[in-house]
């Protein structure tokens, strides 16, 4: 595990949840994406919430995905909310406020969130929750889940705010990329249903889209620490079960991967 207290305060920290993308699926495709396995295979993790809403308010709680196992060593959190009265690891980084978003701020930070699915898009007073965490946020309708280059254009807005801001600024990035959320059919010429296979070709876009990013990132003053995950998996008919807020391991199975940009 790496020290988070090391890490937070002097790296860009980059948050991207891959909506709605199946631990199987990810793993399927490892070795077609270079720049999110480019170093490291998926692990496999549970989500804490079966559908985008639930889990993201997890997630800026400070509660990532949990490693899919037994091994308690292995369940050191990441973030943690101070005097809990619970006991924490030494490298888990502790924040005063309600959330990382504003703890991140807390520390100096620009938090910028460049919204994906429905919950993002800030037409409604619920769609406008999950975003209000940030100081700054975003979503077009080309950013979602109907536009299939969604990913690319995510992408290119986040490189226009990337050159606005000073190299030296320090940035918390978060991205909720809606292409592998379905429709995906549209990925596979001819496809009329999304399937296993239509979300694999998705996530082979999602990866070439967000090279991109990454370059731009390694390219500014301070190094850059990514997380990156699924908030959710989704059933394709498996016992019999379609889509995703339902209690199946296709589902509470997620790919998870953190590393430096």
């Amino acid at each position: 595990m790496p020290d988070m207290n090391t890490i937070v305060g002097s790296h860009d920290l980059l948050m991207i949840t891959l909506d709605t993308l199946r631990y199987d699926v990810a793993k399927l495709e490892e070795e077609n994406c270079p720049n999110l396995c480019g170093s490291g295979p998926w692990e496999k993790r549970h989500t804490p919430g079966s559908f985008t809403y639930a889990a993201h308010h997890a997630f800026f709680g400070g509660f990532m995905p949990t490693p899919a196992n037994t091994d308690k060593a292995s369940h050191v959190r990441l973030f943690h909310s101070r005097n809990t009265g619970l006991k924490t690891h030494p490298h888990t980084w502790l924040f005063d406020t309600p959330d990382i978003v504003s703890g991140f701020a807390a520390e100096g930070y620009r938090t910028i969130c460049i919204g994906g699915v429905i919950f993002f898009t800030k037409k409604n007073p619920l769609a406008k929750v999950l975003p209000g965490y940030f100081e700054q946020s975003y979503w077009r309708m080309n950013f979602g889940v109907t536009n299939p280059k969604s990913t690319e254009h995510q992408v290119q807005h986040a490189l226009k705010l990337l050159e606005q801001t000073a190299p030296d600024e320090k940035i918390f990035m978060f991205l909720n990329v809606s292409a592998i959320h379905g429709p995906n059919r549209y990925f596979v010429e001819g496809a009329k249903e999304d399937s296993v296979e239509t979300q694999r070709a998705a996530l082979r876009y999602v990866d070439e889209a967000l090279g991109p990013l990454f370059e731009a990132m390694r390219k500014r003053a301070r190094p850059a620490y990514c997380l990156a995950f699924s908030d959710h998996g989704t059933a394709y008919g498996e016992d019999g079960y379609q889509g995703h807020r339902l209690a199946h391991d296709v589902v509470w199975t997620v790919p998870y991967r953190e590393f430096l940009v």
